[in-house]
C-alpha cells in the first residue's frame, strides 16, 4: 500500500487524504446519527404500541354468558387490521377470551404472560387492565391485552436508513476526492510551473532562465524566489568559473605553444652534445636529450588538449587513414622491438587533421606496446563500410585492470599510479581526437584476454563545431 502511495503523484495523495479524512468524519457522523436514527425509529415504533395497547384497553367491554366473560371478536379484529397487528386478550390464569386471526400464542413461543418483549418476529405489548361490562359496571374482568406488531417493517427501515447513509457517506467521499484533486492541482499549478521551468532548464542547460514566482506570499512563491535566486547565483558562479577555466585554457595554449620553440632549440643543442661528448659527459647529454624529448612529448600533448577544450578546430582535409595507421606503427619500431606487431590498414580516406589523427594512432599503439609484456601480439586492424570506419588496436596481454575500465579515457588516469612512465594523457588525446572527428572510441575485454580498442569514425568527416561535446563531456 505504501508503495502504491508512492508511486502517485502528490495532487493525487492529497486528494487521497483529504478524501480518506472526509471518509472518517462522514462514517463518525453517520454511525452516530444513524444510531440516533434507528433508535428513534424503534422507539416510535415501541411508542406506537403503547398508545394502541392503552387505546384498545379503553375500547374493549365484556359481556358475561353463562357465567364466562367473553369479548366481541369483530371489535378486536376491526382494530387490529387497522395496523396489521395481532391481538390476544388473556385471562390471568390463561384462558383466551379473544383472539384476531392467525394470533400466535406468545406464552409458547418463550414470552411469559404478563411481560413485554420481542419473540417470534413480533415485539409484543402487554397490558393488564380491568375490562367492564356494559349491562352491568359491577361485573368486571382483569385481562392481560397482548398487541403485537411484526419487527420486520421497522428492521427494513433500519436497513434503508444505514444503506441510504452507507451511500451517502460514498457519494460525499467521491465528491469530495474529485473536488480535492480539482483543488490541489489548482494549489499546485505553481509547482507544475516550476517543474517545467526546471525540466526546461535541464533540457537546454540555460540558467539565464528565470522561474515564474506567483504573486502570493505562500509556500510556493518563496520556494520560486528561492529557485531563482539559486538560478542566479548558479549563472553567476557558472560565468566566473567558465571565465578562469578559459583564462587557464588560454594559459596551457599559449605556455604550451611558447615552449615549443626554446625546447626544439634544446633538442638541437642537446643532440649535438650527446653525439660530441663522451664518458659520463656524454651519457648526461644523452639523459637529458631524452627527459627533453619526453617534455616536448608531453607539450605537445596539453596543446593539444587545449586546443579541444578552447574548440579550436584545425583544418581538416581528406587524408588516408591506412597510411597514417602504418607510418605510426613503422615509428614506433624502437620499442616495438620486443613485441609481435601486426598492421591490417587498407587505403581509407576520410576528412580530418592528419597531424591529430597520427597523434590518436601512435598514442593508441604505444599504450598497447607499454603496458604489456615482451612476445605480446599487438594488432592495429582498419575496417570500412559505406558510413564509417573502424580502427581497432588490440592485445592479447593481461587487459587493464577492472578499477580503471571506467576511467581509462580520463586524463592523468595511469594503470601504474604515479611510477608509470607515461603522462596519463595518451589515451584521453585518443578519445579527444576521435570526438573532435565526430567518432568515438570504446574499450572491449575479449573473453580470450587482452584490451580492444575501437575507434569510429565517420567517413564523411567531423560534425559542425556547434555540434561537437563540451570539454566537460569531451
Amino acid at each position: 500500500m505504501i508503495k502504491f502511495l508512492r508511486s502517485l503523484s502528490l495532487r493525487w495523495r492529497l486528494a487521497l487524504l483529504s478524501a480518506g479524512l472526509t471518509f472518517a468524519v462522514l462514517c463518525v457522523f453517520a454511525l452516530a446519527i444513524g444510531q440516533l436514527t434507528v433508535d428513534r425509529i424503534r422507539d416510535d415504533f415501541r411508542g406506537e404500541l403503547r398508545s394502541s395497547v392503552v387505546n384498545l384497553a379503553q375500547q374493549l367491554t365484556i359481556t358475561y354468558r353463562y357465567g364466562r366473560a367473553n369479548i366481541d371478536p369483530a371489535t378486536v379484529q376491526a382494530y387490529a387490521a387497522s395496523s396489521s397487528a395481532v391481538i390476544r386478550v388473556v385471562a390471568p390464569g390463561g384462558q383466551v377470551i379473544a383472539q384476531t386471526r392467525n394470533a400466535p400464542d406468545f406464552t409458547r413461543m418463550g414470552l411469559p404472560l404478563g411481560e413485554t418483549g420481542e419473540v417470534g418476529g413480533y415485539r409484543v405489548e402487554t397490558r393488564l387492565t380491568r375490562l367492564y361490562s356494559t349491562v352491568d359496571p359491577r361485573l368486571s374482568q382483569r385481562v392481560y391485552i397482548q398487541y403485537a406488531r411484526p419487527t420486520a417493517t421497522v428492521e427494513a427501515t433500519v436497513a434503508r436508513v444505514r444503506l441510504f447513509l452507507l451511500l451517502g457517506v460514498l457519494a460525499a467521499s467521491a465528491v469530495a476526492l474529485v473536488l480535492a484533486h480539482a483543488l490541489s492541482e489548482r494549489a499546485l499549478a505553481p509547482l507544475s510551473r516550476l517543474t517545467s521551468t526546471a525540466r526546461t532548464i535541464a533540457r537546454t542547460a540555460d540558467p539565464n532562465r528565470r522561474v515564474p514566482v506567483p504573486d502570493t506570499e505562500d509556500e510556493v512563491a518563496e520556494l520560486a524566489r528561492t529557485l531563482d535566486d539559486m538560478l542566479q547565483a548558479l549563472e553567476s558562479s557558472r560565468a566566473e568559473r567558465e571565465a578562469v577555466l578559459e583564462h587557464q585554457r588560454q594559459f596551457i595554449a599559449d605556455a604550451s605553444h611558447e615552449l615549443r620553440t626554446p625546447l626544439t632549440s634544446v633538442l638541437a643543442n642537446l643532440e649535438l652534445l650527446a653525439d660530441a661528448l663522451e664518458g659520463e659527459a656524454g651519457d648526461a647529454a644523452r639523459s637529458a636529450l631524452r627527459s627533453t624529448q619526453r617534455m616536448r612529448h608531453l607539450v605537445a600533448d596539453l596543446l593539444l588538449l587545449a586546443r579541444a577544450d578552447a574548440r579550436r578546430t584545425t583544418p581538416h582535409r581528406p587524408v588516408d587513414l591506412g597510411q597514417i595507421v602504418v607510418d605510426a606503427a613503422a615509428e614506433l619500431g624502437p620499442i616495438s622491438s620486443d613485441h609481435e606487431v601486426t598492421v591490417s590498414a587498407p587505403s581509407t580516406t576520410i576528412v580530418g587533421a592528419q597531424d591529430e589523427l597520427h597523434r590518436m594512432v601512435s598514442n593508441l599503439l604505444e599504450n598497447s606496446l607499454r603496458h604489456t609484456p615482451a612476445g605480446t601480439h599487438v594488432s592495429a586492424t582498419l575496417q570500412a563500410d559505406d558510413k564509417e570506419v573502424r580502427l581497432i588496436v588490440a592485445d592479447d596481454g593481461p587487459g587493464v585492470p577492472e578499477e580503471l575500465r571506467d576511467r581509462v579515457f580520463e586524463r592523468f588516469v595511469r594503470a601504474g599510479g604515479d611510477r608509470a612512465g607515461s603522462t596519463g594523457l595518451g589515451l584521453a588525446i585518443v578519445k579527444t581526437v576521435a570526438r573532435a572527428h565526430g567518432g568515438d572510441v570504446r574499450l572491449e575485454s575479449p573473453p580470450e584476454g587482452g584490451a580492444r580498442f575501437v575507434v569510429t569514425l565517420p567517413l564523411s568527416g567531423a560534425p559542425e563545431p556547434a555540434e561537437q561535446p563540451t570539454p566537460a563531456q569531451a
